[in-house]
């Protein structure tokens, strides 16, 4: 049987799921600290034991702390996982830099592409703290099932494989699985088109449309993602496992998505920005949907669906207009 040094672990992000992972860590039994940038909501946190604010039926475990000092946290912690929104990435591993060990390992739960640079977090993680061994994680998981202890499965990829292997066994317990894989490339490109298209799956229901729209752009949706991957270096295949397929179906067909419930939001004929702020929280695909229109641009990779989104949000196109766009397009190979 596999075993694993319960090993002290720095969670940074206090969100949803940088809560549900700190859960999940000390529930297997690692020493855990999390740490957000919200002083006042660490607070209400150490006092509840709960995250109140975006996990609150989720009760801490002994072992998960809220951690005051991150400098002094990460000092202690072998690893440091990092779940923060793309747009905080860079300045949260500017941030903790100087407080990195020799023999820190980082990983993170972000997922899209940098606005400014275009690039993937483990290009950032690369631009900014150099060799570092890292590791991405993602797939199919909502941040409360995870909090409740409901059976769960992800992808973990690192370039290291001994640190993939160690960190899904970190994580692996009686409701929660981790699969490893070396295409971090794939992982991430999956991680950051997903959102896009369940902003689409979203708007196609809020219009009305039926299951038949909602397929088809799932599976239109994936085509576009591994173009995209695949032009970039990734492996088709890792397109089908559950960082591709499996995360871009949960997405766009269950409500607890963010993006999928602001697209539903724009189909009913609300704005972008009334969208969003209804939400309460950062929907990933807005930021994302220009992301990756613009390395696709760049890269000159055809999709016709990440383009239509990006003009709702950013070109004032109306949505029937869109959807128009997208129907009256030649008639092609499923296989381009």
């Amino acid at each position: 049987m596999q075993t694993r040094r319960a090993e002290p672990m720095t969670v940074i992000g206090a969100g949803s799921w940088g809560t549900a992972l700190a859960i999940l860590l000390a529930r297997e039994g690692h020493p855990t600290h999390l740490w957000g940038r919200d002083a006042a909501q660490l607070e209400a946190m150490r006092g509840a034991r709960r995250n109140l604010r975006y996990l609150p039926d989720a009760a801490f475990p002994e072992a998960l702390q809220v951690a005051a000092d991150l400098p002094a946290a990460l000092r202690i912690s072998r690893d440091a996982l990092i779940a923060v929104p793309s747009h905080a990435f860079r300045a949260t591993l500017t941030n903790i830099r100087p407080h990195l060990g020799a023999h820190t390992r980082i990983a993170w739960a972000t997922k899209g592409f940098e606005i400014a640079t275009g690039l993937l977090p483990h290009q950032v993680v690369r631009e900014v703290l150099g060799a570092t061994p890292g590791a991405v994680l993602s797939g199919p998981t909502f941040a409360k099932e995870v909090g409740a202890g409901l059976p769960t499965a992800m992808t973990i990829a690192s370039a290291d494989e001994n640190f993939a292997k160690e960190l899904a066994l970190s994580l692996s317990g009686p409701s929660f699985r981790a699969y490893t894989q070396t295409d971090i490339m794939g992982v991430e490109v999956g991680g950051a088109v997903k959102n896009v298209i369940a902003i689409g799956s979203g708007i196609a229901d809020g219009m009305g449309f039926g299951a038949n729209t909602r397929v088809a752009l799932i599976t239109r949706g994936l085509a576009e993602m591994m173009r995209l991957g695949v032009k970039l270096g990734a492996l088709r295949e890792t397109f089908m496992g559950l960082a591709g397929l499996g995360d871009l179906v949960l997405t766009c067909t269950d409500d607890q998505s963010r993006n999928r419930r602001f697209g539903i939001a724009l189909g009913r004929g609300e704005s972008p920005k009334s969208a969003e702020s209804a939400i309460h929280q950062v929907v990933e695909g807005v930021l994302a949907a220009r992301a990756v229109y613009d390395v696709a641009q760049r890269l000159a990779v055809d999709m016709p669906i990440c383009r239509e989104i990006y003009g709702i949000m950013y070109e004032n196109k109306p949505v029937r207009a869109a959807v128009q766009a997208l129907m009256g397009r030649e008639v092609r190979s499923e296989a381009e």
